[in-house]
């Protein structure tokens, strides 16, 4: 299975809906000066959710030694408009996560 046609298997098992590749976008996401994420996101267009029509999605090296891979998807829902927004509410997500696996 190639690259896209997994992002579309995880964006119809995480949100049961099919999708059809757009773009692909660039992006580099930064805070005071240091890279955080860089990488491509692939939009889609997405049918069957009662409210999205895109999702924006991208994979990554996971796990112990990385031996794992984890795809991430995030629905075009507001706040998130774009692959940039994506990428910052996954971000915002995993360090929500971080901290209440902490506690």
């Amino acid at each position: 299975m190639d690259y896209i046609a997994e992002l579309q298997s995880a964006i119809r098992r995480l949100h049961g809906c099919d999708s059809e590749h757009v773009e692909t976008v660039p992006v580099v996401e930064a805070f005071l000066g240091k890279t955080l994420w860089q990488g491509d996101v692939e939009v889609f267009a997405i049918r069957g959710h009662p409210q999205a029509q895109r999702a924006y999605a991208w994979s990554h090296l996971d796990g112990e030694n990385d031996k794992d891979r984890r795809f991430v998807t995030v629905l075009g829902l507001p706040p998130v408009e774009s692959a940039e927004t994506a990428v910052r509410a996954a971000i915002i997500a995993e360090i929500k996560n971080a901290r209440e696996k902490q506690t």
